[in-house]
């Protein structure tokens, strides 16, 4: 199949996990760590909140032009769920999903934390909370797309996710035109 996809101009752009989970609404989570606050992300905040994924994916530029305004309506999109962990009445770490009550199920996404805060939980203790949000509004499954091998593969993994399927993403080369 990848031969047929390369002969036709296509290369991987990268490989990613789809992993779920059953949720239960009866289910605690711990609170999150010590100096932190996690709470509802607010709509006013939504460049603030995209400015951390941009900062978080892309450290050292080259990020799509608009993306912060590309994510930003996100906060309007009926089910979201935002959620925001402050520090020193900072804004350091970002976790959303998508609650889809048709299906019973919360897509979970916009997972970052700005780099001096990573490795203190912040991100299982935000997994936590939306899963526990969404459980509590009727969802029966979470699912989360990660990279394999990162960092939030990892932490979905702790939390009982397990890789449902792999998928690849391909990318079609430009042709070449001489002007």
């Amino acid at each position: 199949m990848l031969e047929i996809a390369r002969k036709r101009g296509y290369t991987i752009a990268e490989l990613n996990n789809v992993l779920a989970r059953k949720l239960d609404p009866a289910e605690t989570f711990p609170p999150g760590p010590a100096g932190f606050t996690i709470r509802p992300g607010k709509p006013k905040e939504a460049l603030t909140f995209s400015a951390i994924l941009r900062q978080s994916f892309f450290p050292d530029g080259g990020e799509p032009a608009g993306f912060d305004e590309m994510l930003a309506p996100s906060f309007a999109f009926p089910g979201a769920i935002t959620f925001v962990a402050e520090a020193d009445g900072k804004i350091v770490a970002t976790g959303a999903g998508l609650i889809i009550p048709d299906h019973k199920i919360v897509a979970l996404h916009g997972a970052a934390t700005l780099k001096p805060y990573r490795a203190r939980g912040l991100q299982t203790a935000m997994l936590q909370r939306r899963m526990q949000v969404a459980a509590q509004a009727g969802c029966e499954y979470a699912v989360i797309v990660t990279q394999g091998g990162t960092t939030s593969m990892r932490n979905a993994e702790r939390l009982g996710f397990t890789v449902a399927y792999s998928k690849a993403a391909l990318i079609k080369a430009a042709p070449n035109v001489d002007l």
